[in-house]
């Protein structure tokens, strides 16, 4: 009886431990399944859908109306005066959703919302699956190609509980198709990579397709881009960034002429999925016009270039874009509400402040009054020019990344004085900081991922760099515009979630490049391709 007494102890705790172990090895069996990872997402943006639908945007009427403008009177026009004016002020694609939503559902505008979020939500999945299969490829390239199902899935969850993707499926605007086309582009892209370091086919592809397999993804990549750029149309950015890789690509390959081959492909893909769009705006507007304007003014509006000029030398919090540009031409613009940084000297506080009085009278700048803005920008750029072209420019890029994200949500995302928020209302402070950790937590574990790959292998660096390079050009373009929102960056995100999706790799130890690189030495050894 005493032995007896003596061992229950340690059996227990053996018993305790074994369970644990059981407990874990069905847990991960369990979260290796793809259908739950979706299951689990789709969930996340029901929640955002039923809890926190967003119509607060000031371009939700604008998209709305031409949809049914689109599908009722067969016009892509908007309303001016009383009558229908044919526009390009924005791209087609997400009217033309919009209006296919409203054909099938046989509602508009705000009573067929939930249908479209509901959409919006199923394309947001694919997405994710999309996303996984861009970490996936990656995977493949690395020495240890096995380790793909493991970083498929991973990333499959990462992009799947993503809140701030998800967040924008509750809300009609075009954020989630242009991240389902970049990320559909990028794929292909890095399947042309996949060649152009050592692969020798696409998996399912056969015969003439096989052969062809470069051309192919070439053509798809420029199509898919082109589609995208119907929704957003900063999208060719990526095109800008595919064409340079795959030129310094195959110049190394010493096969120049095919890389330019490739180029004019992407080319043509991205010309045919834009050529309805450039036709109409032809035949109805007179125009040669492949974007939506610069400005995205009407035809004959004015724009206030010496306003933006000089909001561009101080402006770079979001939360500033409510208090001055978003009520120009609509609302009262106090003096009082700009931050102190807009002024040099209190004589430049005075000078805006006669601006805005005159302004406020009747709520309309005129060009008189955006002259006087302009010089003032270019007063304050001569003063300090460093600020205005790149200390201003990184601010906004920092504010764009890391941020909160919680614009669409019911939270003020005020922070400081930190004992008063907290006192105030310590659930909007929580969200708030836990957003915001969530948010840099993604951005570290990516730059993780690079560094992981960065040590594997150099034959990862073109895959890498497309998707590096992708990010710095994207953000380097949105930094120059004079509203720095937070969704501007969310078209990254499958990038910088299949990078992330890379730290969680279980990649043997590299060997030395000289006897193997990474993809090539992988399929000679196993004799694919």
């Amino acid at each position: 009886m005493a032995g007896n007494g003596l061992w229950a102890g340690p059996i227990r705790l053996r018993d305790s431990v074994l369970s644990i172990v059981r407990c874990v090895a069905f847990m991960k069996r369990i979260l290796s399944h793809s259908i739950l990872a979706l299951a689990a997402g789709l969930g996340l943006r029901l929640f955002f859908i039923l809890k926190y639908p967003a119509s607060n945007s000031g371009d939700i009427p604008l998209y709305e109306q031409l949809a049914t403008n689109w599908l009722q009177h067969h016009l892509y026009a908007i309303t001016i005066d009383d009558a229908l004016t044919p526009v390009d002020v924005r791209m087609p694609g997400y009217p033309a959703f919009l209006a296919i939503v409203y054909a099938v559902t046989r509602r508009v505008g705000a009573d067929a919302r939930f249908f479209v979020m509901l959409a919006q939500a199923a394309v947001d999945l694919c997405s994710c699956l999309l996303t996984a299969s861009l970490a996936a490829l990656l995977g493949l390239l690395r020495p240890n190609p096995q380790c793909w199902r493991r970083v498929f899935i991973v990333t499959l969850w990462l992009a799947a509980l993503c809140p701030f993707t998800a967040n924008y499926t509750a809300t009609p605007l075009t954020e989630v198709f242009a991240g389902f086309f970049t990320a559909a582009a990028l794929v292909a892209l890095l399947a042309l990579i996949w060649h152009a370091v050592g692969g020798q086919s696409v998996p399912l592809a056969k015969g003439w397709a096989s052969r062809h397999a470069e051309s192919l993804l070439a053509l798809a990549a420029g199509f898919l881009i082109g589609m995208g750029t119907l929704f957003r149309p900063e999208t060719p950015l990526l095109l800008v960034v595919a064409w340079i890789l795959l030129a310094l690509l195959w110049l190394r390959k010493r096969r120049l002429l095919f890389g330019l081959q490739l180029l004019a492909l992407t080319a043509a893909g991205c010309a045919v999925a834009l050529s309805p769009w450039v036709l109409r705006n032809a035949k109805t507007l007179h125009e040669v016009q492949f974007l939506a304007p610069k400005y995205l003014n009407l035809p004959g509006e004015f724009v206030p270039l010496g306003f933006m000029a000089w909001e561009k030398t101080w402006l770079y919090r979001f939360s500033d874009c409510y208090l001055v540009p978003w009520k120009l031409n609509g609302e009262v613009i106090n003096v009082e509400d700009i931050p102190q940084r807009a002024f040099d000297t209190p004589e430049e506080k005075e000078r805006v402040g006669a601006l805005l009085e005159q302004y406020n009278n009747d709520v309309t700048l005129n060009p008189e009054e955006d002259v006087a803005f302009g010089e003032l920008a270019r007063e304050r750029t001569t003063r300090h020019p460093l600020r205005t072209y790149l200390w201003l420019p990184v601010a906004r890029g920092f504010t764009m990344w890391f941020t909160p994200r919680i614009e669409l949500l019911p939270f003020s995302g005020q922070v400081f004085p930190l004992k008063e928020s907290w006192r105030e209302d310590p659930v909007d402070l929580s969200v708030t900081i836990g957003f915001f950790v969530l948010n840099v937590l993604c951005a570290a574990l990516a730059i993780c991922g690079v560094w992981r790959l960065g040590r594997e292998s150099s034959v990862l660096w073109p895959a890498t760099g497309l998707l590096l390079a992708f990010i710095l050009l994207r953000t380097a373009f949105l930094t120059t515009l004079e509203t720095p929102e937070p969704r501007y960056v969310l078209e990254c995100f499958p990038a910088l979630l299949a990078l992330a999706g890379q730290f969680f790799a279980r990649c043997s130890k590299p060997e030395p490049e000289e006897k193997r690189s990474g993809l090539s030495g992988y399929l000679s050894s196993t004799g694919s391709g």
